[in-house]
């Protein structure tokens, strides 16, 4: 018995060594939790060697009530994640083992700033205002480690370095626009970018509510805008829908209040209003059965500036939302009115006659002028896109310049209020944060990280005495392409995190590789929000491929958009993090399959690139007797979506033509209706002019060379080739096929797609179409 005992207590101890050893390797600092890593970069900190260590005893201590509310998201989030539960009083000085926020309106900071002191005493937090103590807070909870962003218990020690921070915001105004009208987010959705905002100094919520596509936002008076306005059929036949009631929308500014951030809504006018017009088509020029609009682009349709019934409507439309949003501005759009209807509307030519106005330029003023002494009866400040500057600008408008700096600082020199947010400046995060052939598709342009990071929204064109009439900047996610919650984050982050440090960070301090260091650390605490943010993905040069033919040897080189490591394999398996890492081209003698992805210092990986290489011999040319100029083609009409669809053709009508680019002659501009649905194959062959490996580009549904499939489009939005593949191909005539179907996949027209096929041989850089002097029959 007494040996049982003992044998008892040995295993005891052995579990509680091993248990110790667990959680002293918990316990050790990862690497990305190493350091100062907060975002944006303060304006001034010192490091003073003397780190405090939370505890079970440590206490929060607020100098008044009002400052309860910070003190309980930061307990919230010590309890979530360390287990701690501090006591929360109000008093007028901090005690050893405390974190102690106050306000103090005689600091010399603006009203966002802050100080924050940490030592081996307690945390020291003052703001020139709640909003300033809050942003100290944010500081705070980013010198813990980034887990304490985790929902549930993690075993860590919870020191904070010894810091002395000085600190407040280079511009008052950073800001973020959602576009929920292209695609949708719920409210829970919506939350999540705001926690994030909030986690990294942002503090303006741009969310635009309505569109061509879809009304989002209920108004009692007009029940239509939300039953009609906000679904639409897509081009496959499926229903998309949604918007947010009166409640819903109080609720998310009341969450966005609660983080000192502000929400500013968009209700477009006089463009960008099918959605509207469909709901009630009185409010149109030329009245018809309108549908909110299944494609992206621009709606000649909109408001009829010459029927006073249009301005009661939106007298009422600003009479109800204006009352759900307590910040001072609102944003009436202006952008992208066509003026075509205008043009012909015998009302809105009265009105430019009986107002005195010179054209349709000055009527869109005019509009945009009684839209403003609308807003100013609720208070508020009218904002609008650049476009309204066109036929002068309403007196006491903020210009939002996006087509460039120049409307900003069109509108400063009139000594009016600016926000940046231009395109150039890559602060449109929609665009492209890499490849297009890796990336998922997107709308087109660039939008870098580093670009972002390093724009400055003081444009060197404008005077050092208008500075002050640009409030700061923003970043806009426009939605046309984000089919999925998951692609709203992907195109949000990390660049928001950029446009943070732009507007916030002494611009003298700016340093995008260190930026790039703590990046490493706000990635963690995105993970513990589940936040789908873009990884860089491993590119090719000039363009990316995922099939690579050769006939000797190939030397495969890959990039990132950003310093980050990439891992592989060549046994097909998945790679791990724990991979072979790439740090020179790969040479291959031989066919194999090359799996490469980036990994994150915190462990998270980027979607798996698949490349097969191929070793081939040159696919013989064909002998074409009496090859004659053009391709033939056959036409079938129908209501095809794809490929698979073409088993119901009926018919098919034979033809030719000369080039790819005769495949289709019908013009498409804002539906269907205007183009009888079809689909088009073209068959030939193409001259291929010495032997070499070449790749292909189109955005066709399919290209087939040599009876082989060498391009499968379908299933893509056929807006930019992510399947480009490569041949080995000797000097002459190789049969060649490709088919087009008309559709819009995803909001895209193929219609507008060229149907082009693009050649280059290897190692060229730039792709070219194939021309008529290359293709026969």
């Amino acid at each position: 018995m007494k040996r049982l005992t003992l044998g008892v207590g040995i295993l005891c101890c052995l579990l509680a060594i091993v248990a110790c050893s667990q959680k002293t390797r918990q316990m050790e600092t990862p690497e990305y939790d190493k350091g100062i890593n907060i975002i944006p970069l303060p304006k001034e900190l010192t490091e003073t060697g003397e780190s405090f260590t939370l505890d079970s005893k440590t206490k929060i201590i607020v100098a008044a009530e009002e400052l309860k509310p910070i003190a309980e998201f930061l307990a919230g989030k010590l309890q979530a994640s360390a287990d701690l539960s501090p006591e929360i009083l109000i008093g007028d000085e901090p005690t050893s083992n405390s974190i102690y926020i106050g306000v103090d309106p005689m600091l010399t900071l603006k009203e966002e700033g802050y100080t924050l002191q940490s030592g081996k005493k307690g945390v020291i937090i003052k703001g020139k205002s709640a909003h300033g103590a809050f942003y100290g807070m944010q500081s705070l909870l980013q010198l813990l480690p980034s887990e304490v962003e985790s929902p549930k218990e993690v075993a860590l020690a919870w020191e904070i370095p010894g810091v002395d921070i000085q600190d407040e915001p280079r511009f008052g105004y950073r800001g973020f626009m959602l576009d929920v009208c292209r695609h949708f987010l719920s409210v829970d959705e919506v939350k999540k970018h705001i926690d994030i905002m909030a986690m990294f100094k942002i503090n303006r919520f741009h969310w635009h509510l309505t569109e061509d596509q879809a009304w989002r936002i209920e108004i009692k008076k007009y029940p239509r805008l939300t039953e009609v306005g906000s679904t639409r059929t897509e081009g496959d036949g499926t229903e998309y829908a949604g918007f947010y009631t009166q409640d819903e929308v109080r609720e998310v500014v009341r969450y966005a209040a609660e983080r000192f951030i502000t929400v500013i809504p968009e209700i477009e006018l006089p463009g960008h209003a099918l959605a509207a017009l469909a709901a009630y088509p009185q409010l149109a020029c030329y009245p018809r059965d309108f549908k909110p609009r299944i494609i992206w682009g621009v709606e000649q349709d909109v408001y009829c500036a010459g029927k006073d019934s249009v301005f009661s409507f939106i007298q009422d439309v600003i009479d109800e939302v204006a009352p759900l949003f307590p910040g001072e501005y609102f944003h009436i759009g202006g952008d992208e009115c066509p003026k075509d209807r205008w043009k012909t509307c015998p009302l809105c030519q009265k009105r430019i006659r009986e107002n005195g106005l010179k054209d349709e330029h000055e009527l869109q003023s005019y509009f945009i002028r009684r839209a403003e002494e609308m807003l100013q009866k609720h208070g508020k400040k009218l904002i609008g896109w650049d476009e309204i500057l066109e036929g002068g600008l309403a007196p006491s408008a903020t210009v939002m310049s996006w087509r460039g700096e120049e409307g900003g600082v069109a509108a400063a020199n009139m000594n009016h209020d600016v926000i940046m947010t231009p395109m150039s400046g890559g602060l449109y995060i929609n665009f492209y944060h890499g490849d297009p052939t890796v990336e998922p598709v997107s709308i087109g342009g660039s939008s870098s990280l580093q670009t972002v990071y390093e724009y400055n929204p003081l444009p060197k064109e404008l005077p050092a005495d208008k500075h002050h009439y640009v409030l700061g900047a923003q970043v806009n996610l426009w939605a046309e392409y984000l089919y999925t919650a998951d692609l709203y984050d992907y195109h949000a982050y990390p660049h928001m995190l950029a446009l943070a440090e732009a507007t916030w960070s002494p611009l003298d301090k700016k340093n995008y590789e260190d930026f790039c260091r703590r990046l490493e650390n706000a990635s963690v605490r995105m993970d513990m929000h589940g936040i789908n943010y873009h990884i860089p993905q491993p590119e090719q040069p000039n363009g990316s491929s995922g099939f690579v033919a050769f006939t000797d040897s190939v030397k495969l080189t890959f990039t990132t958009s950003r310093p980050i490591k990439m891992v592989y394999t060549l046994d097909e398996s998945e790679p791990t993090p724990e991979s072979a890492a790439y740090t020179a081209p790969l040479e291959f003698t031989e066919s194999g399959i090359l799996k490469i992805r980036s990994v994150m210092a915190g462990g998270k990986m980027s979607p798996v690139r698949t490349i097969r290489v191929e070793k081939q011999a040159y696919s013989p040319a064909m002998d074409v007797p009496g090859a004659k100029p053009g391709l033939t083609t056959r036409t079938a009409h129908g209501n095809f979506y794809d490929v698979p669809d073409l088993a119901q053709a009926t018919s098919w009508r034979v033809g030719s033509i000369t080039s790819f680019g005769e495949m289709v002659k019908e013009q498409l501009v804002n539906s269907l209706d205007e183009v009888q649905r079809s689909a088009v194959e073209a068959t030939g062959y193409v001259l291929i002019p010495e032997d070499g490996v070449y790749e292909f580009s189109t955005d066709n549904s399919e290209f087939w060379i040599d009876n082989v499939k060498l391009i499968d489009n379908v299933g893509e939005v056929k807006k930019y080739s992510r399947k480009n593949s490569s041949r080995a191909l000797q000097k002459g005539y190789h049969p060649i096929k490709t088919i087009w179907v008309g559709a819009v996949q995803g909001g895209w027209p193929t219609y507008w797609s060229s149907r082009n096929i693009l050649i280059r041989r290897a190692g060229e850089e730039k792709f070219a179409p194939i021309t008529a002097e290359m293709l026969f029959r």
